[in-house]
């Protein structure tokens, strides 16, 4: 990832121009995207599964094999928490130099959301199975059938985007505007709103399907 990340930062453009570490337009990551994916990009002005981010998106998925072979280990919230706050502090500090960004999956990105995960996964851990806790059905409804779940998200996304309403507004951007957003709510309260409401969604229809016994593997 260093490699990566030193061209990402430090290598001019084509143009001439120094590389900024913005979403668009000003990145190698999307200028790379453009010019192999063309159209064919997820939007149209950044692809966070595009070439040069598909190389941290798997080391991120590294750490997850990684971080599952823990589990097995007699001493394993001990070893969590130190993977968890090794990457976190690893990450941030990064940060400085690279900062944290989703849209071209910096490598920060990956180190601070996995010392996250991992934490959450320790404490998780520790409540049900070391104290012996009941809880945890929610994760089940989602995980049996976690696929179709992400698999109709991403589907309902894209279409929200394509269908346009008024010649202004897509049909996602209306929705957002039409329930979320008001002149007493912050955009950020709106935004968290809008996250929740589409997780109790998806969470909603895992619950169906799980009492339907309907299971969709791959």
């Amino acid at each position: 990832m260093c490699i990566r990340d030193r061209f990402l930062g430090f290598v001019p453009l084509p143009n001439g121009t120094l590389p900024s570490f913005d979403r668009a337009p000003n990145n190698w990551a999307n200028y790379i995207d453009l010019t192999i994916l063309g159209k064919h990009m997820w939007q149209v002005d950044y692809d966070p599964e595009g070439v040069l981010s598909t190389l941290p998106a798997i080391v991120t998925c590294i750490y997850g094999i990684l971080i599952g072979k823990l589990l097995d280990n007699r001493n394993v919230i001990k070893y969590l928490t130190l993977a968890a706050v090794t990457f976190l502090v690893s990450g941030y500090i990064f940060n400085i130099w690279f900062p944290i960004n989703k849209a071209i999956w910096s490598s920060s990105f990956v180190l601070v959301t996995s010392g996250w995960a991992t934490l959450i996964l320790a404490f998780i851990y520790y409540l049900k199975d070391i104290k012996g806790l009941k809880f945890g059905n929610i994760f089940k409804y989602v995980g049996m059938n976690a696929i179709t779940i992400y698999f109709l998200s991403s589907f309902i996304s894209k279409t929200m985007y394509l269908i346009k309403i008024g010649g202004q507004h897509t049909l996602h951007s209306f929705l957002y505007e039409t329930i979320f957003v008001h002149s007493f709510l912050s955009a950020n309260f709106s935004s968290l709103l809008y996250g929740l409401t589409a997780v109790f969604f998806y969470v909603g229809f895992g619950y169906i399907m799980f009492k339907k016994k309907i299971f969709i593997k791959v």
